[in-house]
């Protein structure tokens, strides 16, 4: 009842400071997902974003990043939806680097008014990449003959199974510079006035806080704790979101339970997706 009275207190007279809504990115971007591997898309990101920035009496929403990129499409959805929301409700966007914003991780910081990372914290990666392995010998080996049926000539483009072909190599590259231009262009939009006049910038390297700061990439350097407390005074507490819970406690993720068939498919498949992003984190030596 003491809570409901105080609401109704102009707020220069309430004692408790001002509460900031705190929003955690973790992880690679990427479309799926599933119980085994938490997957940083919007499907799981939206309804975070959508209670933290329902919280009326807070004058912004923090939002911290630690991922090494994966998906744009996702990583622009991310973004876009941040900045629709930050319009629709008047809010301030504060963006904090952990250990890594890079690539589609940091094209979503860029959905940040203001940018601050640690002077440790890699940034940049403006680039796009494409990766996989090609097995054109092993079916011959192991005496396997492969049959397949297209209607297209391309619909077998960058088939791992065939020798590359250096059309394909061609094709893929002009889809990477579209994909990269598109990036380039939030860059320079959402970082106006404030990025350096360097070819690099641009060329896919990363660079830590503290040389990204004086690139313009980010805003300033420091700690989510002690700026905001900078800013909107000492009682400021921060109030970290997170998704909603299921029956007995735990995270509901969006998605349906699992068979034991399913669930040894899922196990295959997750140790898989686990190599490629432990080789995504370890690009930036996490």
């Amino acid at each position: 009842m003491a809570g409901f009275w105080r609401k109704l207190l102009p707020k220069r007279f309430r004692k408790n400071g001002i509460t900031i809504p705190v929003v955690r990115l973790q992880g690679p971007i990427v479309s799926g997902g599933g119980p085994f591997r938490p997957a940083l898309n919007l499907a799981n990101v939206a309804p975070v974003l959508e209670k933290a920035f329902a919280m009326k009496d807070a004058p912004a929403v923090a939002i911290t990043i630690n991922s090494p990129g994966g998906s744009p499409v996702q990583s622009r959805l991310i973004f876009t939806r941040i900045r629709e929301l930050a319009r629709e409700k008047q809010k301030k966007v504060l963006v904090f680097v952990e250990d890594v914003a890079a690539s589609g991780g940091y094209m979503i910081a860029l959905a940040g008014d203001e940018i601050i990372a640690d002077s440790t914290s890699i940034v940049g990666s403006i680039g796009v990449v494409s990766g996989g392995f090609g097995f054109p010998e092993l079916l011959k080996k192991i005496g396997v003959e492969r049959r397949v049926y297209t209607a297209g000539e391309n619909k077998v483009i960058l088939d791992p199974f065939q020798p590359e072909k250096e059309k394909d190599i061609e094709y893929l590259k002009s889809l990477q510079l579209e994909i990269h231009q598109v990036f380039i262009s939030m860059v320079r939009e959402r970082r106006a006035g404030k990025l350096r006049d360097d070819a690099a910038v641009f060329s896919g390297l990363f660079w830590s806080g503290t040389r990204g700061l004086e690139l313009g990439l980010v805003d300033g350097l420091g700690d989510m704790r002690q700026e905001l407390k900078r800013r909107y005074g000492q009682k400021t507490k921060l109030e970290l979101v997170a998704a909603g819970r299921g029956l007995f406690g735990r995270r509901v993720p969006g998605v349906s339970p699992v068979s034991l068939e399913s669930a040894a498919s899922g196990l295959a498949t997750g140790l898989v997706e686990a190599a490629e992003e432990r080789a995504l984190w370890g690009r930036f030596g996490l």
